[in-house]
């Protein structure tokens, strides 16, 4: 996922996004206990894809407050 592509999504489909991310997460750390998980860089990729959405999130705050 980039951060181009995340940029021209509204406010809510970023916050879905968040939440499947959250959900895709929590699976993978089920699939690591039961020892399941083949491809185990998903984890990470999915920890910095929420951070990468949470970035984006916070530039929009930013900016809005400072209009006002």
């Amino acid at each position: 996922m980039k951060a181009e592509d995340l940029r021209t999504k509204s406010d809510d489909e970023l916050k879905e996004q968040i939440t499947e991310l959250r959900r895709e997460g929590f699976n993978l750390r089920f699939q690591v206990a039961s020892g399941q998980l083949e491809n185990t860089a998903r984890r990470r990729q999915v920890r910095r894809d929420i951070a990468r959405v949470k970035t984006i999130q916070g530039e929009r705050r930013r900016k809005a407050s400072q209009k006002t």
